[in-house]
């Protein structure tokens, strides 16, 4: 386990906004629900969990500066360092009454991912990863899964849906990779994703069209649990892209090598 002072504070926050969410779920149905998109949903449950997670980590860090998915930026008096928070990834799941969703906190250091939290509070499942600590998901160290063959590997994706992303583009990806794998899986939360790559639970996890909040937390506890990640050019430069790949050193060159094939975006 991870005791350092600012994994200390990442899992106080995390923890006591995944307290108001687990009452806030067992009363989904009276929750004051309004549209951001076409299918894209806020929650008081979302503004709620945000509202907690900023006054804990800003009283911890005052200088801090935030990125967060309802606030938006909030600028501090400390360039190098970003708070990247996601108060509730899988808001379509917790008010459909599924139980997949989670908090995502990630320190984002001189533009470079440098520690995550993702707390899944109905499950009671932490993951954590601070640079050169390691990955943890609750008491337990994480190292990705070992397979080497994409034949092997169940592989998760993002699946886009009324009003976002490529369609056209995700079914030549998926056509071309449902040859290949043993399984594919759709969960509804990005963060998970990423931290059930870590835990060896995924193989592998694509997506496009995402933003820094969905993966500035689990790209550090996928690295920390030995796995790699970049956008769909093999670039480092997911958080700019909002494009990610994940998976461990041979399932990550055979599966990006593979996502190329299916072409790129339509102009």
């Amino acid at each position: 386990m991870i005791r350092t002072p600012l994994i200390t504070v990442m899992t106080q926050a995390v923890r006591k906004a995944g307290r108001a969410l687990i009452r806030d779920f067992g009363e989904v149905e009276q929750l004051q629900v309004s549209r951001k998109g076409p299918a894209d949903f806020v929650s008081a449950a979302d503004r709620k969990a945000e509202d907690i997670l900023f006054t804990e980590l800003s009283r911890a860090r005052p200088n801090y500066s935030f990125n967060m998915e309802e606030r938006g930026k909030v600028e501090g008096t400390d360039p190098e360092n970003e708070w990247v928070v996601d108060p509730l990834d899988g808001t379509t799941n917790f008010l459909h009454g599924i139980p997949m969703f989670a908090i995502s906190v990630g320190l984002v250091r001189n533009g470079m991912p440098y520690a995550g939290a993702i707390y899944n509070p109905i499950a009671d499942e932490l993951f954590i990863a601070e640079r050169g600590q390691g990955a943890y998901l609750n008491d337990r160290r994480l190292r990705v899964a070992a397979r080497q063959k994409l034949a092997d590997c169940v592989v998760c994706c993002g699946l886009p849906h009324m009003g976002r992303g490529d369609h056209a583009q995700f079914n030549r990806e998926l056509r071309v990779v449902q040859r290949q794998v043993a399984g594919l899986r759709r969960t509804g939360s990005a963060a998970l994703d990423l931290a059930w790559v870590a835990a060896g639970r995924f193989d592998a996890f694509w997506e496009r069209g995402l933003a820094p909040w969905d993966i500035a937390a689990g790209l550090t506890v996928v690295r920390e649990a030995g796995g790699f990640s970049s956008d769909m050019s093999g670039q480092e430069k997911m958080l700019k892209t909002g494009d990610v790949l994940s998976a461990n050193e041979v399932i990550h060159r055979d599966l990006l090598r593979l996502l190329k094939t299916a072409g790129p975006a339509e102009a």
